[in-house]
């Protein structure tokens, strides 16, 4: 339903009705779409994704080509966000309403309200042009990726840091904890070894889901520092519209999803035994 035909585009503005033709008779795009459909459906089961209608190549090797890319971003955003998060988040749970808590909130609040794009442009002028210590756009190395992974992590780390803290505070007002210190056991075994670890359950949920949102939504993100990962051939297809790319893309993101979600569902047999039990 998106307007523009990838015929025309593979065609030229120069291409004749017949040239056109002939271009659409060899994609299948003249065929009726439910045939379409399930021809790509059995192709899918197969693990094959088609060809990329503009250069020629498989789906499957562009997407792994630009993949370890994207990887690399939102592994790094991710560990940018826990590591803001987690500290911040406990200190306000444990000192509510002390001043460390309004900071902590009030740094979640700025950070859920600044969009990443803006952050980014943000962090290229002051520490790309105005103070060159990280590159203004490319890839190749790891300080390419430190000013993206920022923008990027700020944005979840703010989301994270609430719900640290409100997981944290929840936990500290139950019953187990209470019992904990009647034991005798000192208040950093109680907080930092009991509540906190019963705590991070939400929290690794969260994160994970988050894994999953940096994976497909870096595509801003990869614009504004031109980076050539899975978000800026996603949306060259998009453009180009080159329909198995981005279908293919579309699989790929919700399989890289679902199966982050899987290992989370794995992490917490180890951050709870009791969970194996069950």
């Amino acid at each position: 339903m998106v307007p523009g035909d990838p015929a025309l585009v593979i065609a030229g503005v120069d291409a004749t009705a017949e040239d056109i033709a002939a271009i659409r008779a060899r994609i299948g795009t003249d065929r009726p779409l439910p045939a379409q459909y399930l021809d790509w459906l059995w192709r899918v089961v197969r693990f094959d994704f088609g060809t990329s209608l503009t250069s020629g190549q498989p789906v499957t090797a562009l997407i792994f080509e630009r993949f370890g890319l994207t990887l690399s971003l939102a592994l790094l955003g991710m560990l940018i966000s826990l590591v803001v998060a987690l500290p911040i988040g406990v200190v306000s749970a444990v000192r509510r309403w002390s001043f460390w808590d309004y900071l902590g909130m009030g740094f979640s609040q700025a950070g859920m309200a600044v969009p990443s794009f803006w952050l980014g442009i943000l962090l290229l002028l002051a520490l790309a042009v105005k103070i060159p210590l990280f590159p203004l756009f490319g890839s190749g190395s790891l300080r390419h990726l430190v000013l993206p992974a920022v923008a990027l992590g700020i944005a979840r780390a703010a989301v994270l840091l609430r719900l640290t803290r409100a997981s944290m505070v929840e936990e500290l007002s139950k019953e187990y904890v209470i019992t904990a210190r009647a034991k005798g056991l000192t208040e950093r075994m109680v907080k930092y070894k009991h509540a906190l670890r019963n705590g991070l359950l939400p929290v690794v949920t969260i994160a994970g889901i988050q894994l999953g949102y940096m994976l497909g939504g870096a595509i801003i993100i990869e614009q504004v520092f031109s980076l050539p990962g899975l978000g800026r051939l996603f949306l060259f297809g998009v453009y180009q519209r080159d329909f198995p790319l981005i279908q293919g893309g579309v699989v790929f993101v919700a399989f890289a999803f679902s199966l982050i979600n899987f290992l989370v569902d794995i992490l917490y047999s180890v951050l709870n035994p009791r969970i194996r039990v069950g």
